[in-house]
């Protein structure tokens, strides 16, 4: 990109700058500022002024600086490397610049996102001669253990294959092909760049109706998201929504994670940052961070970089989709995403809208969430972006602006509950208040899959906690004690369900994770105890002697007693509570 000087520095406010020039400039073209290089992005273009966000501290700036253009927007690096890579809001290597200038970042430093000198080896699998069209894959590099980085043709270009380089060793600044491309000739790389904020083309969105299965039973069975579906995670401090998204990172299905670190305190980007490292991918056994890539951007580092990373990181998701990988991203918080936006908006002196934020708040969120989805790419592969996004509404209150403007651009509702998480019940979501809108996209899945009755077990379980939500109000008034057996087996089918299924353990090796064959399973030892007590109430067993079965005490313990490789022994002991339990009604018959 060509660099000139455009103008100079006439205001200074904040991470805003005023600047006064008579150059040709673009919206959102990305600037440098004086001698430290400070690195900038128009965002408001009046008459002869230029409004810039500058992504570093502009502190020591004067009036009358000089500024100069790099004539395009922000974009990123596209290629080999990226994974296990740990990057800031606009793409800069965090451990690249603790290396060369340690731990704090220096003014204007920007080293390069991908490591210019690293060889990688790739693999042709075209050859020259042939015709390919935008988007088509012409080779590959065995990026980590586990994931094959795809290198495609740049969208917009495509053409005869005149040159292609063999098998072997190569930077990612080697020429590795030179295509035809309307009489022109252009050399292809191991690396593209792509601007952050304009979303990468695809053949066609998909209908969404396979499940992006995370291992938590109250999501995966309750509340499921779909491979290119959009949830949000809306919860006070403390509830647990950066511990939701980390087992989600660890234990859910998608080839690729992008986990984006938002604004968020540093000591918890610093646990993931120290975390995420050491875990191991369930699936492969390797470091999960061989498919993991991090931005980290904390609350402490400049507003108009936070306000960015968003949107750095959901391009790096749509490159790994459009090679044919399923990607989940994990941005933690759109709330600070959106009250960066809120800083930046009064510094321009906008008018307000809601709570303060800027009237644009909602076509912003939905820029973001519609940039999921289930798509064939233009390689004629399939891939998908799923978008769990967490919300921090102050004080937890979830009528505020972000959480409300959200529920309208995503189908899937994950409330955290206060009360669930005093009480030290994990994951906190709450199932008064949370919902799912992709139960009848994904069911035939399920019921194809896993159980044909899947749907059924769902809907008599939601029915019981309907009921016991009801019967809560009497227990209140009058005590549990009064109530007839009858509805007693309902409050302890639910109070079963709850500490027993919807309640999970991520530091038991055995409840951590639980697959579908075992959720549903599972689910269906909870309605057959139900079922059969029921049956067994109505010939004069109490509530009372069901509880001192022995079936009842294998299943209160189940999730930590039987493995997701013998969950058949579920059958097994289903099999035995209907014997058990038909044994004591015909005693009791007997009896009376």
């Amino acid at each position: 990109m060509q660099k000139n000087i455009v103008g100079k520095v006439k205001r200074v406010v904040g991470p805003l700058l005023e600047i006064e020039s008579d150059a040709p400039i673009g919206m959102l073209d990305m600037i440098e500022v004086g001698e430290d290089r400070l690195i900038g992005e128009i965002v408001h273009i009046k008459e002869n002024s230029l409004f810039a966000q500058i992504y570093e501290d502009t502190t020591g700036i004067k009036a009358g600086t000089h500024i100069i253009s790099e004539g395009g927007p922000l974009s990123v690096e596209l290629g080999p490397g990226l994974l296990g890579t740990i990057y800031d809001g606009i793409q800069r290597p965090l451990e690249v610049i603790r290396n060369q200038t340690g731990h704090y970042i220096k003014r204007g430093f920007r080293p390069p996102a991908l490591d210019r000198n690293k060889k990688w080896h790739f693999k042709p699998t075209v050859l020259a001669g042939a015709t390919l069209s935008q988007g088509s894959i012409i080779g590959t590099v065995p990026e980590t253990e586990i994931i094959e980085h795809r290198i495609m043709l740049p969208p917009g270009k495509a053409g005869l294959i005149k040159k292609i380089k063999p098998e072997g060793e190569y930077t990612i600044e080697e020429t590795i092909a030179v295509i035809e491309n309307q009489g022109k000739d252009e050399e292809i790389k191991l690396y593209q760049k792509w601007p952050v904020r304009k979303s990468r083309p695809y053949t066609e969105k998909m209908a969404l109706n396979e499940p992006l299965l995370t291992g938590q039973r109250v999501i995966d069975t309750l509340f499921p998201v779909a491979k290119g579906g959009t949830v949000i995670i809306p919860g006070g401090f403390g509830t647990g929504k950066t511990m939701i998204q980390h087992a989600i990172a660890k234990w859910c299905d998608a080839h690729i994670i992008v986990y984006i670190g938002c604004g968020e305190r540093g000591n918890e980007i610093t646990d993931v940052l120290m975390e995420f490292p050491k875990l191991i991918d369930p699936h492969s056994k390797k470091p999960l961070m061989q498919r993991t890539l991090l931005i980290a951007n904390t609350s402490n580092m400049p507003v108009a970089a936070r306000e960015a990373s968003i949107y750095t990181g959901i391009t790096l998701a749509e490159y790994y989709r459009d090679m044919g990988y399923h990607v989940a991203i994990m941005a933690d918080s759109t709330s600070r995403w959106a009250e960066a936006l809120r800083e930046l908006s009064g510094r321009m002196e906008e008018m307000p809208a809601e709570e303060g934020f800027p009237a644009y708040l909602p076509t912003r969120l939905a820029e973001f969430y519609e940039r999921a989805g289930f798509v064939t790419t233009l390689d004629q592969k399939e891939g998908s972006i799923s978008i769990i996004g967490a919300v921090s509404p102050p004080g937890g209150d979830f009528s505020e602006p972000v959480t409300q403007h959200s529920k309208r651009f995503v189908r899937s509702f994950w409330a955290l509950d206060r009360h669930l998480a005093n009480a030290r019940h994990y994951p906190s979501i709450s199932w008064t208040e949370s919902y799912s809108g992709y139960i009848q996209d994904i069911a035939p899945w399920w019921e194809e899959n896993i159980d044909p009755d899947w749907k059924k077990y769902r809907r008599n379980i939601i029915d019981l906690l309907q009921q016991e939500n009801k019967l809560q109000q009497v227990v209140k008034l009058i005590g549990e004690e009064v109530l007839p057996d009858s509805q007693k087996l309902i409050l302890e089918t639910c109070r079963i369900f709850k500490n027993t299924f919807l309640q999970q353990n991520a530091f038991d090796d055995i409840d951590k994770y639980c697959t579908a064959e075992k959720q549903i399973k599972m689910l269906k030892l909870i309605i057959t105890f139900y079922q059969e007590g029921k049956e067994a109430l109505n010939k004069g067993v109490t509530i009372l002697r069901l509880k001192r079965t022995r079936s009842y005490r294998e299943i209160i313990k189940m999730k930590f007693t039987i493995t997701n490789e013998d969950c058949v022994q579920l059958d097994n002991l289903s099999a035995e509570l209907k014997k058990e339990l038909n044994s004591l009604g015909a005693l009791y018959e007997k009896e009376f």
